[in-house]
């Protein structure tokens, strides 16, 4: 059995007149993250850590802010398809860990809902998936409310 760990990190800004999407989730605010994708800043670390398990490149290696196809893509099908490449060389996710950076708005409330879909959507049990929100006490760019990041770590399994 083979073992890898990878590990992702996003930052998206905000802005008026988007959703505001995260693992998967709408989450009510006044502001969204603005992105060629739906800017799903939690969804693209995960995405990174996956690739960078598999020694696969990053998100933007498969899916460029150059290209007209993936203009407001749902990041949940660029997942898929981040799956469906491990999937070829025989990897399955083992678990994920991801911590969300917003100083709004509050989050633990849509946290389950959010471990619900990212389970569903990794097809992992829900006890492998991990969400933490912080915020970063008003310092920096998160602090001030310009913008949300996200950092991930996933890990891979292949039977041999």
């Amino acid at each position: 059995m083979q073992f890898r760990i990878g590990i992702g990190f996003d930052v998206h800004k905000l802005v008026p007149d988007r959703k505001l999407i995260l693992c998967g989730i709408e989450v009510p605010y006044e502001k969204g993250l603005l992105g060629h994708s739906d800017a799903d800043v939690a969804l693209h670390a995960i995405m990174d850590a996956l690739l960078g398990a598999a020694a696969l490149g990053d998100i933007g290696k498969h899916f460029p802010d150059t290209a007209a196809e993936f203009k407001d893509a749902d990041s949940r099908k660029l997942l898929k398809e981040v799956l469906n490449l491990l999937a070829k060389d025989n990897w399955e996710v083992n678990n994920v860990d991801v911590t969300i950076m917003a100083q709004a708005p509050k989050l633990a409330g849509y946290i389950p809902q959010m471990l619900e879909c990212l389970a569903k959507d990794l097809n992992v049990s829900i006890n492998n998936v991990n969400i933490k929100a912080t915020t970063t006490e008003k310092l920096g760019f998160v602090g001030r409310g310009e913008g949300m990041a996200a950092e991930a770590v996933a890990s891979l399994i292949k039977n041999n």
